[in-house]
């Protein structure tokens, strides 16, 4: 029987999309100190959890010996059951446009199209997984995620220690992104920076990112900015505890802007200080300043709570890098 001071052990079942960085998760995870084991027949899922000592992260996609959306779910939810494991699926992902990329640019075939086109096997892997996909505890959009940004999120999701308990149970990510890039998949929340005063217009403050202090001091004589941070700090200080009571194990906060580069980023640095003096596991990232490669110049202080030398922006990737498998 379990007790309070009994370690948790900790089982990521990582499945997905072929392409879209199941592989370089399991390595990360390797990396954490998790054994691994990448597609074993899914009927020995069990019997290895029973038998390991330690944390396990099992790799499954549809080339598994057995593959059976259902049969996993299942599989989940009977370990579940067991109070000295912490089961959790993440399932990776990419849109089509970025995984034909990928496929083109390695030359290889897709699983479930040897013979035929790759847009044929993307869409039916699309089908057989789409269960999992709703199913999952964390659902990762690799389409423009660089291998470092990837590193650190699966490092803050699943290197801490385990069984953690109220807030510390609830991982929180504050996104900033570009609206005419789309909305992130993964948002629990999304909120619009578009009405604050744009720094873009600025010839001084255009080539700067909200991570720059003159960019945010701009933001921030916006007559409605002070009314608009606090309504969204009341507004997570809502929702984050109710999250944790219903199980939630993540939470995403999109803020978005036009250009990704300014309201939307200096606004995720705030809330995302805001969140860590409240005790929240917080990370911050910047989808657009990702994307373009974008190095940021001295970073701004939107308040208090984040650790000095922290830098919430994504790394920026080596061009060889990739989150593909």
């Amino acid at each position: 029987m379990s007790t309070e001071t009994d370690p948790i052990q900790r089982l990521v079942v990582v499945t997905g999309l072929s392409g879209a960085g199941k592989q370089s998760i399991l390595r990360i995870l390797e990396d954490l100190g998790y054994e691994t084991v990448d597609n074993p027949p899914l009927s020995l899922l069990e019997e290895m959890v029973a038998r390991g000592a330690g944390n396990i992260a099992v790799g499954i996609d549809a080339r598994t010996r057995g593959f059976d959306d259902a049969a996993v779910l299942g599989a989940l939810e009977r370990l579940r059951a067991n109070p000295s494991l912490r089961p959790e699926l993440v399932y990776a992902w990419a849109d089509q446009s970025a995984l034909l990329r990928r496929y083109t640019e390695s030359r290889r075939r897709h699983p479930l199209a040897p013979i035929g086109r790759v847009s044929e096997g993307i869409e039916l892997e699309q089908r057989i997984t789409a269960n999992l996909r709703s199913g999952a505890d964390l659902r990762i959009d690799t389409s423009a995620l660089p291998l470092p940004a990837l590193r650190r999120m699966i490092e803050q999701h699943f290197g801490g220690e385990a069984g953690r308990s109220g807030q510390a149970a609830l991982t929180v990510t504050v996104l900033s992104f570009a609206y005419p890039s789309g909305l992130p998949q993964e948002a629990d929340l999304v909120l619009d920076a578009r009405f604050l005063r744009n720094p873009h217009y600025d010839p001084a403050l255009r080539p700067m990112t909200g991570l720059d202090e003159p960019v945010g001091a701009y933001i921030g004589e916006d007559p409605d900015f002070t009314r608009f941070r606090d309504l969204i700090f009341d507004l997570a200080d809502l929702l984050l505890p109710r999250f944790v009571t219903e199980g939630k194990k993540y939470a995403t906060i999109a803020i978005g802007c036009t250009g990704g580069r300014h309201r939307s980023v200096y606004t995720a640095e705030t809330l995302g200080a805001h969140l860590r003096d409240k005790g929240w596991r917080t990370a911050v990232a910047h989808t657009e300043l990702a994307r373009l490669n974008v190095i940021p110049h001295e970073a701004a202080q939107p308040g208090p709570g984040a650790p000095a030398n922290d830098s919430s922006a994504t790394p920026t990737p080596s061009p060889t890098e990739s989150p593909t498998s």
